[in-house]
């Protein structure tokens, strides 16, 4: 795979923006001739994104040889902005992850890999990482910056809606739909509290429970009371252009129209070595951590969306620059 440190990024392409999806006509992903000589680093940080970027730059900071595995592929590759983050609210995703990794490739220490890792082994006093091709790095300590994979639903058009105007934060999109017609999918508790959530950005407000709802007699009466209507009409699919939603298709055939929804998805962790590892997930699917980002397996930390519901970008940076500062206290504590 191809890799990028410091001295080659300048020399090759300056300081030009990079971003996770790169484009064919500027490639700053290029092989670094001393790869084969730097296989142990005193990190390796698995994902590239926000948390992964912030838990580097830290570790950049604090003069420790880093090594960040990242697909290019985040999240949020497809939300066309981002919100709530001071400096940067209304840039997009890619503006945003291609300062960041032109900041964090400054450090002379770090050095990124554009692939995917696929197995993990923990041996006597280190981990290794394999990746698809083949390439074997070992490291001190590891983190874990991979996001999660949302499963989607068996609803037409939802996945291209995702992330544009099928919401999960209203802290992040509430604003820019603010008093718009508007959906939540769900059911039961979780439909109940996101009505109640969403009903402070706009009055026009519909829950949507895709089938009987589970709700009780008390929570129905009270979204009632505050005009919020309730349709358990099963969901055919979603009519949109270019993921802006247009209208709601019912499996009976009838239609309503929508400008956004907002839903909670099931997930999955997006890497699997950290389970390999023996790392512990919470009931909800997340990885176990303490308040210092530390996974249940000495030596691995994890930081970002793959630890908690609350998912900005803010908190991810917030978060691996937390994880940052307490790996290299740990290394710190284990050589001095």
């Amino acid at each position: 795979m191809k890799n990028l440190d410091r001295r080659t990024f300048i020399k090759q392409g300056g300081i030009l923006a990079t971003a996770f999806a790169v484009p064919l006509s500027f490639n700053p992903f290029i092989e670094h001739k001393e790869m084969t000589e730097k296989k142990h680093f005193d990190v390796i940080i698995i994902g590239g994104s926000y948390a992964g970027l912030a838990t580097a730059m830290a570790l950049g900071r604090a003069v420790r040889k880093v090594l960040i595995i990242d697909s290019g592929k985040p999240c949020n590759w497809q939300t066309p902005h981002s919100h709530n983050f001071l400096t940067q609210d209304g840039k997009t995703p890619k503006e945003i992850s291609s300062l960041a990794k032109q900041q964090v490739l400054a450090y002379n220490t770090i050095t990124f890999f554009e692939g995917y890792a696929i197995k993990g082994l923990k041996t006597k006093n280190n981990f290794e990482i394999e990746t698809e091709t083949g390439v074997v790095f070992s490291t001190s300590k590891l983190v874990f910056a991979t996001g999660v994979k949302d499963m989607m639903p068996s609803i037409g058009g939802f996945s291209e809606c995702w992330g544009i105007s099928v919401l999960h934060c209203p802290y992040c999109h509430g604003y820019e739909v603010k008093n718009e017609k508007t959906g939540i999918l769900g059911n039961g508790e979780y439909g109940f509290e996101f009505s109640k959530l969403i009903s402070n950005w706009t009055k026009d407000l519909t829950l949507f429970t895709n089938g009987a709802s589970t709700l009780t007699i008390e929570q129905t009466s009270l979204l009632e009371q505050k005009h919020i209507k309730i349709i358990e009409k099963e969901i055919e699919a979603l009519e949109h252009i270019n993921g802006y939603l247009k209208q709601i298709i019912f499996k009976d055939g009838s239609k309503t129209s929508i400008k956004a929804i907002y839903t909670r998805l099931p997930f999955e962790q997006n890497c699997s070595i950290s389970e390999q590892l023996g790392c512990e997930l919470t009931e909800e699917g997340h990885l176990k951590v303490d308040t210092f980002q530390k996974a249940t397996t000495n030596g691995v930390f994890a930081c970002g969306d793959n630890v908690t519901r609350m998912r900005t970008i803010a908190i991810a940076i917030a978060m691996g620059t937390t994880t940052g500062m307490t790996v290299n206290k740990e290394l710190v504590e284990e050589s001095f």
